[in-house]
């Protein structure tokens, strides 16, 4: 009892503090391999190349699709590339989750005096991620640049903050997905589906018919990961209400997801199969 309540009493400067000195020794031993820093990061840019090049060859044939610009479709693909980055880069141990649990090694996150989320997800940083942050944001300057958008404090600062709405949508389904595995024993199906859903990001929710639109949107909220919170700096004199609640949908969706996480590591520990 006393130890959990130590654990409540910590703040987010200890968090931070541990979380930086764990960083720094995964981003060490990361970089004694350099090549392979290299090799990933080119990779993941070269991947999302092919993305940028399909857009420009569509748009070849189509000079818009429901409405949409090229440009304007590559706002999108470059939002959704770096609102993808904090999955990619801080929650991708998610992927290990269903081994540890199976393995019965997910044991020792029980019975450390810290919080067992914060301590699992901390352990990995994937650098790939990197290479799409970079890509992502290249695009999304390229596009911002032809579509005319100003840049003043304010875009900025809305673009900031709208990505970061919409990167919690993407680790909430994350979240969500792998801890199916405290109740699911062969689970990975569900990550796999729920990870390959980001393809449909890329595109507005508009184009998609109304059974979809629905189902991106308040399902599986795909739509939020670059449709809603980009329309206000892309479209500002037409944003829906669902738009500017997307800051606050993605916290309680991110908090949900977190619960669900915990609530299956609670079980796990109290069984311990």
């Amino acid at each position: 009892m006393n130890g959990a309540k130590a654990i409540k009493r910590r703040g987010l400067g200890f968090y931070l503090d541990i979380y930086r000195k764990i960083l720094v020794q995964d981003l060490k031993s990361k970089m004694s391999y350099r090549a392979d820093f290299v090799i990933s990061n080119v990779g993941m840019i070269v991947s999302n190349l092919v993305g940028f090049v399909t857009f420009y060859i569509l748009f070849r044939n189509f000079p818009s699709i429901n409405g949409w610009t090229m440009y304007e479709m590559l706002f999108l693909y470059g939002f959704s590339l770096v609102a993808l980055t904090p999955v990619q880069c801080f929650f991708d141990n998610n992927w290990n989750l269903r081994y540890l649990v199976k393995s019965g090694d997910f044991i020792k996150y029980c019975f450390r005096p810290i919080n067992i989320f914060f301590y699992f997800i901390s352990e990995v940083f994937d650098v790939k991620g990197l290479g799409q942050l970079i890509f992502g944001t290249g695009t999304l300057i390229f596009a911002w640049s032809h579509l005319a958008i100003p840049v003043t404090f304010a875009t900025i600062l809305q673009t900031i903050l709208f990505l970061f709405a919409a990167s919690l949508f993407m680790i909430s389904i994350m979240n969500f997905a792998a801890a199916t595995c405290f109740w699911i024993q062969n689970s990975g199906y569900v990550m796999v589906i729920m990870f390959r859903f980001k393809d449909f990001a890329k595109y507005p929710a508009s184009i998609f018919n109304t059974f979809f639109r629905i189902i991106f949107t308040f399902v599986i909220p795909i739509a939020f990961i670059a449709y809603y919170p980009s329309l206000v700096v892309l479209r500002p004199d037409s944003v829906p209400l669902l738009s500017w609640l997307s800051p606050l949908i993605g916290l309680l969706f991110f908090y949900l997801s977190y619960k669900f996480w915990m609530l299956g590591a609670k079980r796990y520990d109290g069984t311990g199969s």
